[in-house]
């Protein structure tokens, strides 16, 4: 999802969650935790070109495939509307270089992503209750296996994140969540060594689904 469509999602909940705060109560969720279990899809949208150790473009850019997964989110309510959340889970992703004619598995690696963000929600009393967060995140690379003959080394930093999403009751306790995170996450990849290297932006769209436990 690009930078544009992020924009439009966020926008909509946002005035959702305006709309639905005139005709609703708060729900009283000060000091509640919210426990929400997700299917979740991370799709990377990767950009980077490959260069070589002199800095001449190589002609190959770095592609990252998606991976759905299931992931865990901690929802602690520190006010009515204000909540924060951490998400722990972790995905599987093959890295391939790809150009013209080209198009070749370097590595599979698992990531560990967690993200921590404030959130805002928005109509606490009503059937649905949207709300937007923002944060930070730290991409930890894992379990790394290179392929057919390289040999590619990942850096784990932080990165930054934004979200959108809501809470549906269903009953009491249980509510159903939809959620969205744009994380805005670049790393340095080096390949055989730092004979070729490259500037990754991976900027994954980190779309789920799921049920949520209050208590």
């Amino acid at each position: 999802m690009d930078a544009k469509k992020t924009t439009m999602f966020i926008g909509i909940m946002a005035l959702a969650g305006v709309c639905g705060a005139a005709t609703a109560q708060d729900a009283g969720l000060k000091g509640t935790w919210q426990v929400t279990a997700r299917a979740t899809t991370v799709a990377p949208d990767a950009s980077g070109a490959i260069v070589t150790a002199a800095g001449a473009d190589s002609g190959l850019d770095v592609a990252v495939s998606d991976s759905t997964v299931p992931t865990l989110g901690f929802t602690y309510f520190v006010t009515d509307h204000v909540a924060v959340e951490a998400i722990l889970g972790t995905s599987k992703h093959t890295i391939k270089a790809v150009g013209t004619g080209t198009n070749v598995e370097v590595h599979e690696t698992w990531v560990l992503p967690p993200v921590i963000t404030a959130q805002y929600h928005f109509n606490t009393g009503g059937k649905v209750s949207p709300y937007l967060g923002a944060g930070i995140n730290y991409m930890s690379w894992y379990g790394g296996k290179d392929l057919n003959g390289f040999k590619v080394r990942l850096k784990s930093s932080l990165g930054t994140a934004v979200q959108a999403g809501a809470n549906v009751k269903l009953k009491d306790n249980l509510v159903l969540n939809i959620d969205y995170k744009k994380v805005f996450y670049s790393t340095d990849a080096k390949i055989n060594s730092g004979a070729l290297s490259s500037d990754v932006t991976l900027d994954p769209s980190v779309v789920s689904i799921g049920l949520g436990y209050r208590f």
